[in-house]
């Protein structure tokens, strides 16, 4: 029997994660069974979610269990079918191991096709972060055309759709991100104003400047100090997606105080609220079709970072944590 490479998760990190949470394992390649398909992988997706899946916590997905396969976003394809609904050669979408090899039931996992956008973007912009952006944007922060809309984390793979579907809807755009490189990258998309959060001497300040008429919707990406600034600025009837709080991932509950916010959202009538992807499942077809759309307009953009090896992919996930990817991190396989 033919053997491959996995990626298990060996301890619970405390604090940011380091490589010696993760384990390589060299087991069987799995046999396919009736209704399921043997998966080459082709790309992995790493993302920061992950790290509250190395905790043992409740939370909105179970945790990852000790020495198993990690599993996430990835394309790969079809090499042997047991289902009427793939043949040798399909290329799918599928939530799977860090594995060489995968087996899955065919219900399991969406067929996708290479001549309509490269397979690398159905993890980013046709795929998770690019659903997140448009629904965490459209279905909680309802931007109006003219409206202020502030985006942090605003370089990686979800903050880049927010603010291009932003200023589609016609939106004064600010992004918040970490580096001249990234805040260039935003110039690119047609944010309007950029914000550098580790090189300003006063965020408070650098968010009055970009925001004259304060902010109307605050796509929270990290939470914390930057959060914590931009609250300060919101509009009557502002809306807040919160969306991620990489800030806190590697802090303890105790660590992660800030400011309280109850306060400024009554003063402002404003609306928080905390969403995941899959709360719109049932709208994702409405989704992929508007951002291939938008795509194909050359509205929407999109820059990825891509480390090629299997064995690069804890390298590639940890770099998440020092915010060196700029759009989507991917690791490509074969």
């Amino acid at each position: 029997m033919s053997q491959q490479k996995q990626i298990q998760l060996a301890q619970r990190p405390k604090g940011v994660p380091t490589k010696d949470v993760f384990h390589f394992e060299t087991v069987d390649v799995p046999v396919p069974q009736n209704g399921e398909v043997l998966i080459q992988t082709k790309y992995v997706s790493v993302d920061p979610y992950m790290r509250g899946r190395m905790q043992d916590t409740k939370s909105y997905t179970p945790p990852f269990k000790l020495n198993e396969v990690i599993q996430g976003g990835v394309v790969g394809e079809v090499v042997e079918s047991h289902s009427p609904q793939f043949k040798k050669g399909d290329f799918v979408l599928g939530f799977l191991g860090w594995q060489e090899y995968s087996t899955a039931k065919a219900e399991s996992l969406t067929k996708i096709d290479p001549s309509i956008a490269p397979l690398s973007y159905y993890l980013g912009i046709l795929g998770m972060p690019g659903q997140t952006a448009y629904f965490g944007l459209l279905s909680i922060g309802q931007p109006k055309e003219g409206e202020t809309v502030v985006i942090s984390g605003a370089a990686g793979a979800v903050g880049s759709v927010v603010g291009q579907i932003a200023k589609i809807k016609g939106a004064h755009v600010v992004g918040i991100a970490g580096s001249d490189d990234k805040l260039a990258y935003l110039k690119e998309l047609g944010f309007d104003e950029t914000i550098n959060y580790k090189t300003t001497n006063d965020l408070d300040e650098a968010i009055t400047k970009a925001c004259p008429n304060g902010v109307d919707v605050y796509f929270d990406n990290v939470g914390g100090d930057i959060s914590d600034a931009v609250m300060n600025h919101l509009n009557r009837f502002a809306r807040i997606p919160v969306c991620g709080a990489i800030s806190s991932y590697n802090i303890s509950a105790s660590e992660d105080i800030g400011p309280r916010v109850q306060t400024k959202l009554i003063k402002t009538s404003a609306l928080m609220q905390g969403f995941i992807v899959a709360n719109y499942s049932d709208r994702f077809e409405e989704a992929a079709k508007d951002l291939a759309q938008w795509v194909k307009e050359n509205k929407l953009t999109y820059k990825e970072t891509v480390v090629e090896g299997f064995d690069n992919i804890p390298d590639a996930f940890l770099g998440l944590f020092k915010g060196e990817n700029v759009g989507k991190q991917l690791v490509k396989i074969s």
